[in-house]
């Protein structure tokens, strides 16, 4: 029987790990080295669905050390804005960061004035990009998914998966 736990503890918590796809740096990891040029596939305008919304993201190609982007959630039924964010990924110390600031429908800041949210580059590859709490993933030219952990009310997190097709 002690066995039998044991292995379907095992399985459980491969299957947890599986689902998980955000990822977040020990307490003394630094960033890898990266560039833009590693990132540069995340250029375009995506649209996709989430939170009972249509989603529109549109990212920058590389310039002046930045992929800017806007994102916005679009209330399906009302075909209202919810809300906005604006950021980008800048290269920094021979890695990368991603910042944003979330706004109202009205531009108004959730963040304080001086404020913007951060993440740290945690590990890149050719089809993948890792910021703490973000994931970049390519699934072909027209097709991304972005897995964000969200801050829930109570203070636990979730990871929301955002799928994105190419918008023309």
């Amino acid at each position: 029987m002690l066995k039998l736990f044991s292995i379907l503890t095992l399985v459980l918590s491969f299957q947890i790990i599986a689902q998980n796809k955000t990822l977040q740096l020990s307490e003394n990891q630094n960033s890898p080295n990266a560039s833009l040029e590693d990132v540069k596939w995340i250029a375009g305008h995506w649209r996709g669905t989430a939170f009972g919304g249509i989603t529109d993201e549109i990212w920058s190609p590389p310039l002046g050390e930045s992929m800017m982007f806007m994102f916005k959630l679009v209330d399906a039924e009302t075909d209202t804005v919810v809300f906005y964010e604006s950021g980008g990924i800048v290269e920094h110390n021979n890695s990368l960061l991603l910042r944003f600031k979330h706004f109202t429908r009205e531009y108004i800041g959730w963040e304080e004035k001086d404020e913007s949210l951060t993440f740290r580059l945690v590990k890149v590859d050719s089809n993948n990009v890792y910021f703490e709490g973000f994931t970049f993933e390519r699934i072909n030219e027209n097709e991304i998914n972005i897995y964000v952990n969200i801050e829930e009310k109570n203070g636990s997190f979730s990871e929301v998966k955002f799928n994105y097709k190419r918008f023309r």
